[in-house]
């Protein structure tokens, strides 16, 4: 799921009360013909950037030996250097940098100030271990003492994820951020550099966090993130983001979610608005890949997780002799609950979408539709997936040739060059 919402896919853009909208269509699955595939698109709403609130910004910046690489430390300075830039009067940064030990080396500062900022990450220099949680709680500190009311408030994590010193387990890290996600302090956290990066920290403390994470190994790719990518990296308007989807057995026999193994909730976590979710960043997109076998297939379902007691082999429909005729339901596929707290809220809101039984042929799907499938079908291939069915490389190439769509940015042309070079 990580490949997939790489890239954007340009939804249309919320029109009603939520803050986002919701996008479906469904077609023949481009690796099993005897399968459907269904795309479920979201699109968070646009902010212009002078009407965002104020940032209280606390930049937390691995300096531990590990980071002395030119893809690590240097190419931080010059990524955090393109987010300064962006930065308004009204807007605060305030830097902690670890290593053996935690320390601030510059106080909360106006956004205005960008020569000083700019300044204090120059004279960043990687050497020692990494106390990686000491760091963490330094900053929320700093976050807190300079915490803006209705504002954005974020540690923006930058490392390799090497920690080795002090609170430095998956859970105590976890136990950490969690407890102070309530304070309404966000989290990004941005990778840096190869080898050692600890990508399964990053995401934890980004998931428990209230935030988001991102991989960062050039200068065009800190561009994307900090500079283009600005409101859905930096400001929230939905959190604890759910969906939860409902198969019609009168249409759907089994269903299988592409990637987001986990990220995956239990069906009662979706009405319990204690249980952490996704967040949604200004303009930030999010995409679901449903692969479905129809109702009437002869072959078995998907495996299960935990295959049902009563219901056979954990298939969406019920027995035979059990189901409803066709005039007697819907012509539904699924229907959609979408469940999101506004970023201040407590108690979470409910919508849902109905999603018909229209199965789009090949030639008669949209770009994004081709564009996400083939990305799903390459990392597939790439985990040697059990569900690849009739994949190759080949046909991921002429896939997402045939749906680079405008493509001003190159990403698509380059996910193309990269199937080509594996």
């Amino acid at each position: 799921e990580e490949m997939i919402n790489y890239f954007r896919y340009d939804y249309p853009k919320p029109s009603g009360e939520h803050p986002f909208s919701v996008y479906t269509e469904a077609g023949i699955c481009p690796w099993n013909k005897n399968h459907y595939l269904l795309h479920i698109g979201l699109r968070g709403k646009d902010i212009d950037r002078n009407e965002m609130s104020p940032s209280n910004l606390v930049f937390l910046i691995d300096v531990s030996g590990s980071m002395n690489y030119p893809n690590k430390l240097p190419l931080l300075k010059s990524a955090f250097g393109m987010l300064v830039n962006e930065l308004r009067p009204e807007d605060r940064v305030a830097i902690v940098v670890y290593a053996g030990a935690a320390g601030v080396v510059l106080e909360s500062t106006p956004g205005n100030r960008k020569e000083a900022i700019m300044q204090a990450l120059e004279n960043l220099q990687a050497g020692g271990s990494t106390a990686g949680g000491a760091g963490l709680m330094l900053a929320y500190k700093i976050a807190e003492k300079n915490f803006i009311k209705g504002g954005n408030n974020r540690i923006i994590l930058a490392t390799d994820g090497d920690f080795n010193v002090g609170v430095s387990d998956n859970r105590s890290m976890e136990q950490l951020v969690e407890e102070k996600r309530g304070l309404g302090i966000y989290m990004t956290v941005l990778g840096f550099g190869m080898g050692n990066i600890k990508d399964d920290k990053m995401e934890i403390i980004a998931d428990k966090g209230n935030g988001n994470y991102a991989y960062i190994d050039n200068i065009q790719e800190a561009r994307r993130v900090l500079v283009q990518e600005f409101g859905g990296t930096l400001f929230t308007i939905a959190k604890d983001v759910k969906f939860q989807v409902e198969f019609n057995p009168a249409y759907v026999k089994a269903y299988r979610l592409v990637g987001y193994e986990n990220r995956l909730l239990a069906d009662q976590d979706f009405n319990d608005d204690t249980k952490d979710a996704g967040e949604m960043g200004a303009g930030h997109t999010v995409t679901a890949l449903y692969e479905i076998i129809p109702a009437g297939s002869e072959e078995p379902g998907f495996p299960t997780v935990d295959p049902l007691r009563y219901q056979g082999k954990g298939e969406a429909r019920p027995a035979d002799d059990m189901r409803p005729s066709l005039k007697d339901v819907p012509r539904e596929l699924c229907n959609i609950k979408l469940r999101y707290k506004d970023p201040d809220a407590l108690t979470s809101k409910l919508f849902s979408k109905t999603v018909g039984t229209d199965i789009k042929k090949a030639g008669e799907t949209t770009d994004r539709f081709r564009f996400s499938a083939a990305v799903a079908e390459f990392g597939m291939i790439l985990r040697n997936s059990k569900y690849r069915g009739n994949a190759t490389t080949a046909d991921v190439i002429s896939l997402a040739s045939g749906a680079r769509g405008t493509d001003p940015d190159g990403y698509r042309a380059e996910f193309i060059r990269l199937v080509q070079s594996s």
